[in-house]
């Protein structure tokens, strides 16, 4: 089944809300990251407006090819097929903490991925944040080690 996330980007307010619960959430959890880091596309919707409320920088991970400077690429699969994904090799300083954040944790394939150019950066990968997890497909156990965090759950 479809989550849709639509509703909360159309209505005035609610993103902003979402911001909020995550900024909250952040600081129960103790996760003080020094950089954002989000996978395109969903990650851009959501990580810009947490660095930017946190005061911190937004690291976009991208689709291969869209990226200008030298990067570093990982590939991934889907559960129907590949996928590649790059970030800048210039993004991230070794010791930096970063907190990856997308709008939904199905297998987790993406976000182990977003991890991996992280890890490989040196970064320490605080924990991944979403605004839907789907239950029942083992993605946390797929992310192991990196903690997840979810505003909203629902079956698969």
């Amino acid at each position: 089944m479809f989550r849709d996330i639509t509703p909360v980007l159309s209505r005035a307010g609610l993103l902003a809300k979402v911001t909020d619960q995550f900024v909250e959430d952040l600081e129960k959890l103790g996760w003080h990251p020094d950089l954002i880091v989000g996978p395109e596309a969903r990650g851009f919707l959501f990580g810009p407006l947490l660095a930017e409320r946190l005061g911190i920088g937004f690291i976009p991970v991208r689709k291969l090819g869209k990226l200008p400077g030298e990067t570093r690429r990982v590939e991934y699969t889907l559960e129907y097929g590949s996928n590649v994904l790059e970030i800048h090799k210039d993004a991230i300083s070794g010791g930096q903490k970063v907190v990856i954040i997308d709008d939904l944790l199905a297998t987790g394939g993406t976000i182990s991925a977003c991890s991996e150019l992280c890890y490989a950066a040196g970064a320490d990968v605080l924990g991944a944040l979403f605004l839907i997890e789907l239950k029942g497909l083992n993605a946390r156990e797929s992310i192991a080690p990196i903690a997840a965090h979810a505003l909203l759950e629902f079956p698969a």
